[in-house]
């Protein structure tokens, strides 16, 4: 194949490569139209604001310009590509012919119609699983707007028929549409609405209602504005440690925690998940043992909630808590040695009762931050232990299991 000549009018001039659902711009150019819709995409995805231009002409392209197909330049290329069989050319299919806009809008108006929305709902997951193209068309004309207002109407009339649907499509175009994101930027409805939904009673599926539900949630909290994150309510943050006390799903779980690690930062909202005792249910998530994936998130949060006094408190009224820390030291990841050596640490230096300290050496924890001296850790970790160890050697040094190290290298 490579010794065949292809005629230059076969090739796009984006790619290069022969044509295989030629489109023709506004400017008069021909394109494959994966090719330029993809030209288009990330031009957008770019930040750029103005008008993109043709590749060719320089001139300016609109994204929302139709893209006419050049049937006669397929049939062309079609034909010649049948009468080079014998040389490798591989046959080109007639493309399917693109979702019409009145097709598409009717769908849309549907969902406003409670005896029609679930069906055309399914129809909608359908053409969006189909191929890119239909994702696309469906996004031009209004695909976003709807599936968030028909999330709300639910919300608002407290219905979840068609939610399962809505909410797998909003998955699943949540990446290639920039109108969900700015829809849902600083939407306090929307997010109190998929927050409704992961707490409903829903007869059909509610696990993997719910499930989506966090899913978009999760995404929703990594678009969403500082205005937004920092007026989160205490309802918000109890709805999130309900999630993670029901257990809904392994991907739930993990949703809620990304949540909570993703709005902790900002405004007072470490103290209000403080607040809706998620130290306790960290604690006691991790005890049942998840996967590691799990595990390092937990102990990703657990490190940031237990920097302030409230959560330290918190985290020492669990009475397997320095336990299940110590535990999970060298057994399951470098990410979370580091967060559990630096919560001992926290302990150590800001809430070193006499109790907490004799807990920490009958648990294990201090023979623990040894051990960590003696594996093969990140110096920068080892130099924490050792400055745990050095800051109550005069409590810890009659454990035989320490004495090696407190007696003759850390003594004070």
């Amino acid at each position: 194949m490579d010794d065949i000549e292809i005629p230059q009018y076969y090739l796009c001039p984006i790619s290069l490569q022969l044509m295989k659902d030629p489109v023709t711009a506004i400017t008069g150019i021909t394109y494959d139209r994966e090719s330029i819709q993809q030209w288009l995409k990330t031009s957008a995805a770019g930040g750029n604001k103005e008008c993109p231009t043709c590749p060719v002409t320089k001139q300016p392209l609109p994204r929302d310009s139709d893209l006419t197909p050049n049937h006669m330049l397929r049939r062309l290329i079609q034909a010649w590509c049948t009468s080079n069989s014998k040389n490798g050319i591989d046959p080109i299919p007639t493309p399917k012919s693109p979702l019409s806009k009145s097709y598409i809008l009717k769908l849309i108006k549907d969902l406003e119609v409670p005896v029609l929305c679930k069906e055309a709902l399914k129809k909608m997951e359908a053409l969006d699983m189909e191929d890119e193209r239909n994702r696309t068309s469906m996004l031009e004309v209004g695909l976003a707007k709807a599936l968030v207002s028909f999330v709300l109407k639910c919300f608002r009339e407290r219905k979840t028929t068609g939610l399962e649907e809505a909410l797998r499509i909003l998955n699943l175009v949540w990446n290639s549409s920039q109108d969900i994101k700015v829809l849902a930027k600083d939407n306090q409805e929307y997010v109190d609405s998929l927050l409704w939904i992961s707490g409903s009673d829903i007869d059909h599926n509610h696990v993997v209602v719910k499930t989506h539900s966090m899913l978009v949630l999760k995404k929703t909290m990594e678009s969403a504005s500082t205005s937004l994150l920092e007026r989160l309510n205490p309802d918000f943050f109890r709805g999130i440690i309900r999630v993670l006390r029901e257990k809904i799903s392994q991907q739930a779980v993990k949703s809620a925690l990304l949540v909570l690690i993703e709005v902790c930062p900002w405004g007072s909202n470490r103290t209000k998940i403080v607040e809706a005792k998620a130290v306790f249910e960290l604690i006691e998530l991790e005890l049942e043992k998840p996967e590691k994936n799990i595990t390092e998130l937990i102990f990703n949060l657990l490190a940031r909630l237990c920097s302030c006094a409230d959560g330290r408190e918190q985290f020492l009224k669990h009475a397997g808590s320095i336990a299940m820390i110590s535990k999970r030291i060298l057994r399951v990841s470098p990410g979370v040695d580091d967060r559990a050596v630096y919560i001992l640490g926290l302990m150590s230096k800001f809430s070193a009762t006499n109790q907490v300290l004799l807990e920490m050496l009958r648990v294990g924890a201090v023979s623990k931050l040894c051990m960590v001296i003696q594996a093969d850790c990140a110096d920068y970790l080892k130099q924490q232990a050792r400055g745990i160890l050095r800051l109550h050697s005069t409590v810890w040094n009659n454990s035989p299991c320490i004495a090696v190290y407190l007696l003759t290298r850390y003594h004070r």
